[in-house]
């Protein structure tokens, strides 16, 4: 079999590896399909989680098949399919596994709870893979407290501001703005549910947002404030935060989830003055077990998040297809 491996800065390689073979507490799961995260995109560019750091097995969302278990494992058995919660073991983000793989070890499957789900039955293996991205998604938006009738715009339409809409909404706001530089995903994001987009490449986001979610008065910057309630930077572009201060409201909510690869200087005084809240999110420390009830119940159609399928012979291209980001929304690698 093979898995994908990062060996340095931009150097991505198929190698040889083995069967691995379960210990006592161990299971072997047959992948049957993996998402190419951004994150993995990052990896790739620096040549590990925060740069050179030797070989890296890269991949982390995945749904796959048991094909063997450790002795000591209950409660599953061969042949069950389930996706797989990479946070325990780090699957993917520096650990010594990676699931862009034929076999991928799960080591002490159960020593912490929610590491794996079974898939319910009317769900595909792709759509399984999904949970992971929309876990993410689903923390950034918890940590926005969104009420209903709130209007929120989300900075991103990549897979995670993609899966942020269908959190919203899963929340009960329906004013949701996606803001990209993409056509392609701000198409994706109106079929996923956001009652607006801009195209921050054609349109003035500032003039547009103030358009759909109204203005008021600020007394601060003596200008007209936009009216939205929650802002979500799921873009990462390092003007964004700044210029989100500049024109939203008193006690405007503004929530990070992207990453940044450098220091951003904000106006402290300015975010005083408006009494806005700035926090940020990371990972789904709670949100996994809600995400795997949310496919089941089988109410939304996650198809427009997946825009690309490639099969794991043909990794290649298909990583990179995930890097173009103005064509690809999640690329995904099925295994045969």
């Amino acid at each position: 079999m093979h898995t994908a491996v990062i060996h340095g800065p931009g150097d991505i390689r198929l190698d040889p590896t083995q069967v691995p073979v379960p210990g006592p507490h161990d299971v072997v799961i047959k992948v049957a399909a993996c998402g190419i995260c951004g994150s993995d995109v990052t990896y790739a560019k620096l040549g590990g989680v925060a740069g050179p750091a030797g070989p890296m097995p890269l991949g982390h969302e995945l749904a796959g098949t048991i094909s063997s278990v450790g002795a000591q494992v209950a409660g599953f058995r061969e042949g069950q399919r389930v996706i797989v919660n990479p946070y325990a073991n780090m699957i993917g983000n520096g650990g010594p596994e990676g699931a862009f793989t034929d076999y991928l070890l799960v080591r002490d499957a159960l020593a912490q709870p929610d590491t794996l789900f079974a898939v319910p039955d009317n769900v595909s293996m792709e759509h399984a893979a999904l949970a992971e991205p929309l876990a993410v998604a689903l923390h950034g938006v918890n940590r926005a407290e969104p009420q209903p009738g709130q209007k929120v715009v989300v900075f991103g339409a990549g897979p995670i501001g993609l899966g942020a809409v269908l959190g919203l909404r899963r929340r009960g706001v329906e004013d949701i703005v996606s803001v990209d530089y993409s056509s392609f995903r701000l198409e994706c994001a109106r079929r996923l549910g956001a009652r607006a987009t801009i195209n921050a490449a054609e349109q003035n986001v500032r003039e547009r947002l103030g358009e759909l979610h109204g203005t008021q008065h600020d007394f601060v910057t003596g200008s007209d404030a936009v009216s939205t309630d929650t802002y979500i930077d799921m873009a990462g572009a390092p003007p964004l935060i700044p210029s989100i201060l500049e024109m939203c409201r008193m006690g405007a909510r503004i929530v990070v989830t992207a990453v940044y690869s450098a220091p951003v200087a904000i106006d402290l005084r300015l975010m005083l003055a408006k009494e806005a809240t700035l926090t940020t999110a990371i990972g789904y420390p709670i949100e996994f077990r809600e995400i795997v009830a949310m496919l089941e119940e089988g109410r939304v159609d996650l198809e427009p998040m997946i825009s690309h399928r490639f099969s794991f012979a043909d990794f290649n291209n298909a990583f990179e297809t995930a890097r173009d980001a103005q064509r690809s929304a999640k690329v995904m690698v099925t295994f045969p």
